[in-house]
């Protein structure tokens, strides 16, 4: 099957070894700058994928993201985020890497070839169709994402992907794809880069859209936060004085009491 690979077409640029410090970083910026453009055409994509999630999750589903390499490292990451942004269980949103936990620092050799043990992994964890899977590749021809996609969707598990190539083996697989078309990388093939980031940007939107459909926000507050380190508790304290017009003492004390700004809010709001 034939499809445009835009991630891996040559640079706009060449030479880039003769390039001075400032040359080399202003046309890197220049690249970034077409990346939240790119974005903002998939914007309709993006929504109808939400909203699958969205359901899925109010219905007792959990979220799956599934990638390798830098993708699914991204995965991880904005999987980690979730439970510490907005205080849900660590199991409501999850993120699969090719090669295992040890792959996000160091890259396992060959371990996104295997088209049969992104669909594994995914078993290991009891998946079901309550559940979405959204898998996670630059390229789109990533056999571990294809595969466990393709299981997925023999399975009744309803399927998203987030990929930069039009056309690509992954699109054409997911149910809800999301394809960013953000053209040639400064540094041929570097992925990692304005592919990368372009997945960075629709994670964020996918993550805290859903958050705040799921009601895990208040105004514009992470009033459900995860009270890890002191910054957080300052902020917890900020919110509760701002919220109820209350001294810092009294916003300290019912933080304390109740380990959680909408939770204090709440006592007072009543």
């Amino acid at each position: 099957m034939s499809f445009i690979k835009t991630t891996e077409e040559d640079s706009n640029y060449n030479h880039l070894e003769k390039m001075s410090i400032s040359e080399i970083v202003e046309n890197i910026n220049s690249e970034d700058k077409t990346i939240p453009l790119a974005v903002e055409k998939a914007i309709p994509e993006i929504e109808t994928l939400i909203q699958r999630i969205v359901i899925k999750l109010k219905s007792g589903g959990r979220l799956f993201y599934i990638g390798a390499g830098t993708s699914g490292r991204l995965g991880v990451l904005d999987a980690s985020e979730c439970p510490p942004t907005f205080g849900v269980p660590h199991e409501l949103v999850n993120g699969l890497i090719a090669g295992g936990d040890k792959a996000i620092r160091i890259a396992v050799e060959n371990a996104e070839d295997s088209i049969d043990q992104g669909w594994l992994d995914l078993k290991q964890l009891h998946i079901s169709s309550n559940d979405f899977v959204i898998g996670i590749a630059a390229s789109g021809t990533t056999p571990y994402v294809i595969g466990a996609l393709q299981e997925c969707n023999k399975n009744k598990i309803e399927t998203g992907c987030i990929t930069c190539n039009l056309g690509s083996p992954l699109a054409i697989t997911a149910r809800y794809p999301i394809v960013v078309k953000v053209g040639p990388e400064f540094l041929t093939g570097s992925s990692r880069m304005k592919a990368g980031t372009a997945q960075k940007l629709v994670l964020n939107m996918i993550s805290t859209t859903t958050m705040i459909q799921l009601g895990k926000v208040k105004g514009n507050k992470m009033v459900d936060m995860k009270l890890s380190n002191d910054k957080l508790v300052d902020r917890g304290i900020k919110m509760i004085r701002s919220k109820l017009n209350i001294s810092e003492t009294e916003a300290h004390k019912l933080l304390m009491k109740y380990k959680n700004v909408r939770a204090a809010i709440n006592s007072k709001s009543k």
